[in-house]
């Protein structure tokens, strides 16, 4: 499945950092920054999460909705969370089935070994569910910052 901006954001339902199912559908009317990290606890993603929590209620402001999503499974969510105090939800995609469905689940090569994993990548929704932004190879330094922007100058 290709993604296409402006066109309906790929549908999901996946459990949160407490076991609950969480849908894209549950946040229409609000815009959603919907990030993909390869890891929980690794100094990347770490900074990453970091940086969407300082900068939580600028989002919050701009009635945006900051949901992270990796491969980890929930109890793994559970213990990022609460190590770094993220104000924001992280969802468990286990399977990899969502990953797959907006293409960030990529052969990666690290140390001469290739594995398949999560390639590093934000997409925006708007309120209506529409894709309006990818970001893919996402280097994190700057990354929050060209996403708050994005949506200050687009979407507000």
């Amino acid at each position: 499945m290709s993604l296409e901006l402006g066109k309906l954001a790929p549908s999901f339902t996946l459990p949160n950092q407490e076991g609950k199912e969480v849908s894209l559908e549950d946040y229409k009317g609000k815009h959603v920054v919907l990030y993909f990290y390869p890891k929980d606890m690794t100094p990347g993603c770490t900074t990453e999460a970091c940086d969407f929590r300082d900068n939580h209620e600028s989002f919050a402001e701009l009635d945006v909705v900051i949901i992270g999503i990796s491969p980890d499974p929930v109890e793994s969510h559970q213990k990022f969370i609460n190590k770094h105090d993220l104000p924001f939800l992280l969802l468990a995609d286990e399977n990899h089935e969502v990953a797959e469905a907006y293409d960030v689940w990529k052969l990666k090569k690290n140390f001469g070994k290739e594995y398949y994993g999560v390639e590093r990548s934000t997409f925006i929704i708007d309120k209506e569910g529409n894709l309006q932004k990818e970001y893919r190879k996402v280097k994190v330094d700057g990354h929050v910052e060209d996403a708050l922007q994005f949506i200050r100058e687009n979407l507000v």
